[in-house]
């Protein structure tokens, strides 16, 4: 795990954005996994204007988005697919038929969860996975207790977070109590992972994830496991972290361990 103490959001977008940019650059058909929520919308608005500069070509881009609700049609306001049309893929020069999202009424549950499985080892895994994280730990949506190795699927969402997303379904009498969602075991796949957080009702969360035990009851605590993964916070996101001064030392003389290597 690599900690990014930036100053504000910002900055946490400026980070991943370039990273994303530097992953393009080597791979120009780079496979994203796209969330949704108010965390990524700063590195999207990025990555619009970078392209709209002509910096960044998403025609050969594949994105994939990493979940959904339940009982929403695709076009509904807050669904993640209107989400993500109206904050990216509508504003860049991605393909449509490049464009992958899981289905809010799908015939058949089990069986779409399974061939969007399939559609993701099909391009060959993803490149690089966006992620924000809940107050209680779920990346995704996968809630506390979702197995670390659980596969896309269907997933009932605690109280906790129908009450968050309350706020979004204002005068509608039905909020999603349920969704799709990439599983841990398939996040954990991804070969790059950028997990961002900002403000104070995420530190616990953070902390629990970061300098916390691997376990169940802490989803994003999983990404532990991952060989490449980095966390992007602003300093109230970090601030119950106990090693705060050494994350910021290694990543102020990373430089000196990739010229390191470049002579290796």
């Amino acid at each position: 795990m690599e900690i990014i103490i930036k100053n504000d959001y910002d900055e946490i977008c400026s980070e991943a954005s370039q990273i994303i940019f530097q992953e393009w650059q080597k791979k120009n058909n780079i496979v994203l996994g796209l969330a949704t929520g108010r965390t990524p919308l700063g590195v999207y608005a990025k990555l619009i204007d970078s392209f709209k500069k002509g910096e960044l070509d998403f025609s050969e881009t594949r994105a994939f988005s990493l979940d959904e609700y339940i009982g929403l049609k695709k076009d509904h306001p807050q669904s993640f697919a209107y989400f993500m049309n109206k904050n990216l893929y509508h504003q860049i020069n991605i393909k449509k038929e490049n464009i992958h999202g899981l289905q809010g009424l799908p015939e058949d549950i089990d069986e779409h969860c399974r061939q969007y499985e399939t559609l993701i080892k099909s391009v060959g895994g993803i490149d690089v996975q966006i992620l924000g994280i809940g107050s209680n730990g779920h990346i995704g949506f996968n809630e506390p207790s979702s197995s670390l190795a659980s596969r896309t699927r269907a997933k009932t969402l605690t109280e906790e977070t129908i009450e968050s997303n309350r706020q979004f379904f204002k005068g509608e009498e039905g909020i999603p109590c349920y969704c799709l969602t990439m599983g841990i075991g398939t996040i954990l796949e991804a070969k790059t992972i950028l997990l961002l957080a900002f403000g104070e009702n995420k530190a616990e969360a953070v902390v629990n994830s970061v300098e916390g035990p691997v376990t169940a009851t802490v989803p994003a605590s999983a990404l532990q496991l991952h060989p490449d993964v980095k966390i992007i916070l602003d300093e109230d996101a970090a601030s119950l972290l106990t090693r705060k001064d050494y994350y910021r030392w290694v990543y102020s003389n990373k430089k000196g361990v990739e010229r390191y290597a470049k002579k290796l």
